[in-house]
């Protein structure tokens, strides 16, 4: 078959469920119509995006109301998706061989889609099932391949039945999720695995059998505050005073601090970061997922949503975390450093952040996967949700028997969690 090549699942009621194997064999404003549909329609530059000097402000009158679904979210675009796969970031022989599920009507119109790939392993995913896959490879199945619906080395909720606003948009959830599992036959797969997904989509597929699984992330809710001094004041004096050392501290060699957006993000800035990446990820995980045209092409397409925190020392950049910029959240990703100064990774990753969400006035800052040590420094517990499909009868039985187990557990380890914010009692600030 060649790449590109629609194939087709079962045919449901008006509904044509088909697979293609890259992005690019779907028009952009045909994927985007379906994942930031209200952005697709204003233009990508609406809401937070800054402009090309990186001045921009979150605009009030292009704010959702809290009962609208769709917000915009930068890792779902096709532009983020397409960067992933020019790059050979994503592929075959990374072991995330692109199946984007796509359902049309009898027309030839697409009314929904899912970012899909067909994995040989479990990582870079950030939901960890690596126990599942031995425990079936003991039992003699085999737990690869499995369809992974989610964004690549992406820990961001974000949708991932990503349904255009029709009448019949719930019908058409409906058919994409079972159309998921029929490919998943169709492909040889375990099962499938949905992941970072909005608690409505983790409803809807509970409802339709998928197992359902949470965990913790922690992130920081802009409260209204005008200055990163205001968000101080809110804090208990002995988190107050930490805080000011831990910044203190990380700039007292001289360290300067620089953020990056639209033009500023040249060739010669991406290669500096690169190295950070390549650097610190090579230590943290063996082998860094992106390659160096990955941030070119993504730097191309998306430099009005992204934010590049950088530090520059005695004339040269020396670390920096990357930002992408959606309408309710700035989303950190990953940083790196070639040189290592105290606090210079929570200043980079987490008060540069808070600092950059509150002159923004963007609602949200999601700091990435884990770290407890976040709430600390003001990043609160935020449940996260995934569903699984899993074929084999007997596997499923032990995965649903774990994820009961499992799913107790978060929900009280959040709440106690929760006890511990660094935020004085009482504190309340009404946003603008």
């Amino acid at each position: 078959m060649k790449r590109g090549q629609e194939r087709e699942a079962p045919t449901m009621t008006e509904l044509r469920i088909s697979v293609v194997e890259t992005i690019g064999a779907v028009a952009a404003s045909e994927w985007d119509a379906c994942a930031n549909p209200q952005v697709s329609a204003r233009g990508s530059n609406t809401r937070c995006a800054p402009d090309s000097a990186g001045n921009g402000q979150h605009d009030p009158t292009n704010t959702p109301t809290q009962n609208e679904e769709h917000v915009y979210n930068p890792f779902i675009s096709h532009a983020f998706l397409s960067a992933l796969e020019q790059s050979n970031s994503v592929g075959p022989r990374t072991g995330w061989q692109p199946q984007h599920v796509l359902v049309r009507t009898a027309d030839g119109s697409l009314v929904a889609a899912a970012p899909c790939y067909l994995k040989s392993h479990s990582r870079g995913e950030y939901v960890f099932d690596h126990g599942w896959a031995e425990a079936y490879a003991r039992a003699g199945g085999n737990y690869y391949p499995k369809l992974q619906v989610a964004v690549p080395f992406t820990p961001a909720t974000g949708r991932r039945l990503l349904v255009r606003e029709i009448p019949q948009s719930e019908t058409v959830a409906r058919a994409l999720a079972g159309g998921l599992v029929e490919i998943s036959k169709i492909c040889g797969a375990s099962g499938v695995h949905v992941t970072f997904a909005p608690e409505t989509e983790f409803r809807l597929l509970g409802e339709l059998g998928y197992l359902q699984r949470t965990d913790q992330q922690f992130h920081w809710e802009n409260r209204g505050f005008g200055s990163f001094d205001d968000f101080l004041a809110a804090l208990t004096a002995r988190k107050r005073k930490t805080i000011r050392r831990e910044r203190h501290d990380a700039l007292a060699n001289g360290i300067t601090v620089h953020w990056l957006t639209g033009s500023d993000l040249t060739e010669e800035v991406w290669d500096a970061f690169f190295d950070f990446y390549m650097e610190t990820g090579s230590r943290k995980w063996g082998r860094p997922y992106l390659t160096r045209q990955f941030y070119s092409l993504v730097g191309q397409a998306m430099r009005e949503r992204i934010v590049l925190i950088m530090a520059k020392r005695a004339g040269r950049w020396i670390a920096g975390a990357i930002n992408f910029l959606g309408s309710h959240s700035l989303f950190g990703r990953h940083w790196g450093a070639i040189e290592h100064h105290p606090f210079l990774h929570f200043e980079l990753c987490y008060y540069q952040a808070i600092d950059y969400a509150i002159a923004h006035k963007v609602p949200q800052v999601e700091a990435g996967a884990q770290g407890e040590h976040k709430i600390a420094r003001g990043y609160m517990p935020a449940t996260t949700y995934s569903a699984h499909y899993i074929a084999d009868p007997a596997l499923r039985r032990a995965i649903a028997d774990y994820l009961k187990r499992e799913r107790a557990y978060i929900a009280a380890a959040g709440t106690e969690l929760a006890t511990l914010t660094p935020f004085r009692k009482n504190f309340a600030i009404e946003p603008d």
